[in-house]
């Protein structure tokens, strides 16, 4: 029964109680009591005691009704919380959120200690927010940008990913990264680098690879890239200049030679594998792998002199078969 129904029926009974003893005409009664006296119908004092009690219980139960009703509020206010510290935990962030209940302070401890992920299927709840939040989340690892509804520091795991996901979708995004690289961690230069390189052309490119601190990868990267576009590529003293700044490998140095042998007039690529050689040891063998290339046989034994070892057997042996007047490549005489 409600409380509106409860009194009601108290009220109804209060009447139907004094009608009927005031019915039965039993006349007045005084009350006298510490030098105070009361004359009132019998009637009235028999409901009197019953007043007071009912005017007790609607104090009692609207009492209760306000504890119940703060108590629920609570409830609600630590749930919505409870829920807010789902979406932090679930976007990475740092969170600092009171709860006023002890279950669910037990439960925030627990979930504050766990590593929450977010399902690759579907997911759906009661909760619009965290539906959203959720969503996005997948969208983020999806490879999708998300624009909205992800509010997260680009220097979290999640805001990197999301960064990265807008880098690879706007390429002009990529080259403002590259722009600014000092705004940013190296790893999202890097992205931003790599994507410049696929998308934009060598003029671009030449712009902005300064911004860009070039490791291996990144270094090997550009001079494809201009190798690809050498009509608008490097200097030579550029490409010096790049592969001073790495430690690049015999073979490394082998794979461009054989690249660049296609795209660089061969004046041009023998003084630029003259000059790394000069200052760079492990370029001397692409350094010669050029000269066979090109036949310059008088130079290739020239700088064969004095050197000793299996990386430049190959070369005298070549010097020997051609001296005897014999045609074979380098890549005949198992040389890789």
């Amino acid at each position: 029964m409600g409380l509106k129904s409860y009194i009601i029926s108290t009220i109804l009974l209060i009447i139907v109680l004094f009608g009927f003893v005031h019915s039965l005409e039993l006349g007045e009664y005084t009350l006298s009591l510490f030098g105070f006296s009361e004359t009132l119908p019998v009637s009235v004092w028999f409901v009197l005691p019953i007043i007071f009690l009912s005017l007790l219980t609607y104090i009692h139960i609207i009492f209760y009704g306000l504890i119940n009703y703060f108590k629920l509020r609570l409830v609600d206010s630590d749930l919505d919380n409870m829920v807010e510290l789902i979406k932090l935990k679930l976007l990475n962030k740092e969170h600092k959120i009171g709860f006023r209940t002890r279950k669910q302070k037990e439960l925030a401890n627990i979930l504050t200690q766990l590593n929450l992920e977010v399902p690759k299927e579907i997911f759906s709840s009661t909760n619009e927010e965290l539906n959203k939040t959720v969503a996005a989340i997948q969208n983020v690892n999806n490879g999708i940008y998300v624009d909205k509804n992800l509010k997260v520091d680009e220097k979290s795991s999640l805001g990197k990913q999301n960064l990265i996901n807008k880098i690879n979708s706007q390429v002009d995004f990529a080259v403002d990264i590259v722009k600014k690289a000092e705004k940013y961690d190296s790893d999202i230069v890097k992205v931003a680098f790599l994507k410049s390189l696929s998308e934009k052309s060598m003029t671009t490119i030449k712009k902005i690879y300064k911004n860009v601190n070039l490791d291996k990868e990144l270094t090997i990267k550009l001079l494809e890239k201009n190798i690809e576009n050498s009509e608008f590529g490097f200097e030579n003293n550029e490409i010096l200049e790049l592969v001073k700044n790495i430690k690049l490998s015999k073979d490394d140095y082998i794979q461009l030679a054989k690249k660049y042998k296609n795209s660089l007039n061969p004046d041009v690529l023998i003084e630029l594998f003259e000059k790394i050689s000069q200052e760079q040891e492990e370029a001397t063998v692409a350094y010669l792998y050029i000269l066979s290339e090109f036949e310059m046989k008088d130079k290739l034994r020239e700088n064969l002199v004095n050197r000793e070892g299996n990386d430049f057997a190959p070369f005298k042996a070549l010097i020997e078969l051609k001296d005897a007047g014999k045609h074979y490549s380098l890549e005949s005489l198992s040389y890789n």
